[in-house]
């Protein structure tokens, strides 16, 4: 194999498809990324098993061929090259020669056939999406995933696309998120993608003007973003089907910045190790938040307008913020049904979004 290239076009390339590369893996090959230089362009590719992200370079290729080299080492090379011409050739032992400017490397590489196939996605449903749209959609949901793997389908958020509806639920245990859209599509289709294959979509997505183009097949998916696709196994099991609640016994609606800045402020007496909850003691014309821990204790007041009944209720402070903070309008609607039941934080107008805040049982005062 023979080409050369752009450095920054394969350094970029290379850093990309290294995010689905195994960390460590009892199979050497699934720690390096896959390289085919064939007619006029690279095909590179990185898998661990779980997702894959293949991308395509423009390149001069003066022999075709295929290699795997060591991801870690050969994305640290080609980063560090002097000169933007980067020129590459492998001989029959798999020795690959690194050529830019003075600098000249050799690294071992290893064959093409040690590296496993991709899953052959065959296309069950579909759907073409605004960029910008299903950025916003995954952003605010995926931060409600869960780490627990004792629960993998909690591990991702449910797709849903149903009567021109599409929606993303996201939930682990302790709040829940809910994200909808109206889609020109009239297809069917249910499935759970895995936070982290969503997260390698927010970081893809740079043109929001482009289109996403989903392809759902039986186990897998496969999302193209420009010139890349990432190839994901999709998570199987039974997602919660939760019912939201259609009434509030108390409701308000509040400026979320002033609201999540005073939560912030509570949050400077809790960490990792010292936990407590902010306690919120609404009324019909103010929030009172307090929060006390062994190293002290703080109040704060909002005024608003409550309609209905006086509650106290407390809440983790850091998955309140996370709702807050993902929530894309400068006011929201809170509602509440007692201090046992979770808080709803949706948009004034219609409900784009909803995000649910399970509550912390307070402690006497």
């Amino acid at each position: 194999m023979r080409f050369n290239c752009l450095r920054t076009d394969l350094s970029n390339a290379v850093s990309n498809v290294s995010r689905a590369v195994a960390a460590k893996s009892t199979l050497p090959a699934l720690e390096g990324v896959l390289i085919k230089a064939y007619g006029s362009q690279l095909e590179i590719c990185g898998y661990d098993l779980e997702i894959g992200i293949v991308t395509t370079v423009e390149a001069s290729v003066s022999e075709e061929g295929e290699i795997v080299v060591s991801a870690r080492l050969f994305n640290e090379i080609i980063r560090k090259l002097p000169e933007e011409i980067v020129n590459i050739e492998t001989d029959d032992k798999m020795i690959t020669y690194i050529n830019s400017g003075a600098a000249d490397y050799q690294i071992v590489g290893m064959n093409s056939s040690e590296y496993p196939e991709l899953p052959n996605v065959e296309e069950i449903s579909g759907l073409t999406i605004n960029a910008e749209i299903l950025k916003n959609m995954i952003r605010q949901t995926v931060f409600a995933t869960s780490d627990n793997m004792a629960k993998p389908i909690y591990t991702g958020s449910l797709f849903e696309i149903k009567d021109g509806l599409f929606k993303i639920e996201a939930v682990d245990g302790f709040r829940m998120a809910i994200r909808e859209e109206n889609v020109d599509s009239d297809i069917d289709a249910r499935f759970v993608v895995p936070g982290k294959t969503q997260n390698e979509i927010l970081k893809l997505i740079t043109d929001t003007k482009k289109d996403v183009i989903l392809t759902v097949g039986q186990r897998h998916i496969v999302i193209k973003i420009e010139n890349y696709s990432i190839i994901s196994r999709l998570l199987e099991g039974n997602f919660l089907d939760y019912k939201m609640p259609q009434s509030a016994s108390t409701e308000f609606v509040i400026n979320t910045r002033i609201l999540a800045s005073s939560v912030e402020r509570m949050a400077l007496l809790t960490n990792e190790k010292i936990q407590s909850p902010v306690r919120c003691a609404i009324t019909s014309n103010e929030i009172k938040l307090s929060c006390s821990t062994a190293v002290g204790r703080a109040n704060d007041l909002i005024s608003a307008s409550v309609i209905g009944n006086d509650v106290e209720i407390g809440f983790n402070n850091r998955y309140l913020l996370d709702a807050l903070k993902n929530a894309d309008t400068d006011e929201v609607k809170i509602m509440l049904n007692g201090s046992l039941q979770p808080m709803i934080i949706r948009p004034v107008d219609g409900q784009s979004f909803t995000f649910l805040v399970v509550p912390m049982r307070l402690a006497a005062e």
